[in-house]
């Protein structure tokens, strides 16, 4: 006979609560059980999924891929894509470094308190994984609270700045969204029409998302730092003081009198 263990029993083996469980099963990320009377039973299928949601967390799948994967909703085509895009997420939120924080080791790493981290979060400033709901922190994170930090220290009041990082989050969403598309319209879908092997065009698709992510983002940082230091400059050279015109027309006077003909 097959084995079969009632929702704690699978639970202690799998090394999750019975709510973590429920919970996959009302995602649609673990198949119901066997129903015998009103007893549900578990077998060996529903271990290896859980160890397969298990794994696929460990390399930063949310909970909405893991549930494509899973279910055999995504194709041998865009599989590799959303592991390249969550290793790439990875990448740049470790840091270099595959220590995730909690919020407290956050704020205890930083000095700022919980509430204004979770105001932070809640802008959209801080991007956290999820681990069974728990939002952990990689050394990205830890610079962005620094470098917050020191605004405020500058004199930045915190309203203002979280109104700011509000804005930011709304324009580059636009732009990242549209960027996207562009992915889509004229690198993905073509590829996925072109008559190769699943496989070639999967790489090819890896391929160009790691050729195009860096090009794109550098663009765009660049685009970012020289429209903020025109604009710097434009307001610098708006925003004088009242001696400043005076000034000026004395260099203009001075100048006119050492052109002057003798």
């Amino acid at each position: 006979m097959d084995e079969r263990w009632r929702v704690e029993d699978l639970a202690r083996r799998a090394g999750l609560t019975v709510d973590t469980v429920r919970y996959y099963q009302k995602r649609r990320l673990l198949d119901p059980p066997e129903h015998v009377g009103r007893v549900g039973w578990y077998g060996p299928g529903h271990l290896e999924r859980l160890a397969h949601i298990r794994d696929l967390q460990s390399h930063g799948f949310s909970l909405a891929l893991i549930a494509r994967v899973v279910r055999g909703e995504m194709d041998a085509t865009d599989a590799p894509l959303a592991a390249a895009v969550v290793a790439a997420s990875g990448a740049e939120e470790a840091g270099g470094s595959g220590d995730l924080l909690s919020i407290d080791a956050l704020a205890s790493r930083t000095g700022v308190a919980r509430p204004l981290i979770e105001a932070i979060i809640d802008e959209g400033l801080l991007a956290p994984n999820r681990n069974d709901g728990e939002p952990l922190f990689a050394a990205t994170d830890v610079a962005i609270v620094e470098a917050g930090l020191r605004l405020v220290s500058a004199g930045l009041p915190v309203p203002e700045l979280l109104a700011l990082a509000r804005d930011h989050h709304a324009a580059t969403t636009v732009t990242a969204e549209r960027a996207v598309t562009m992915f889509d319209e004229y690198v993905r879908t073509p590829l996925r029409a072109a008559g190769l092997p699943d496989d070639e065009k999967a790489g090819r698709l890896v391929d160009a998302f790691a050729s195009l992510l860096p090009a794109i983002t550098v663009l765009v940082a660049h685009h970012f730092r020289q429209v903020l230091l025109g604009v710097a400059q434009q307001h610098l050279e708006k925003a004088g003081d009242e001696t400043e015109p005076t000034a000026a027309r004395t260099d203009d006077e001075w100048l006119a009198e050492a052109v002057r003909p003798s």
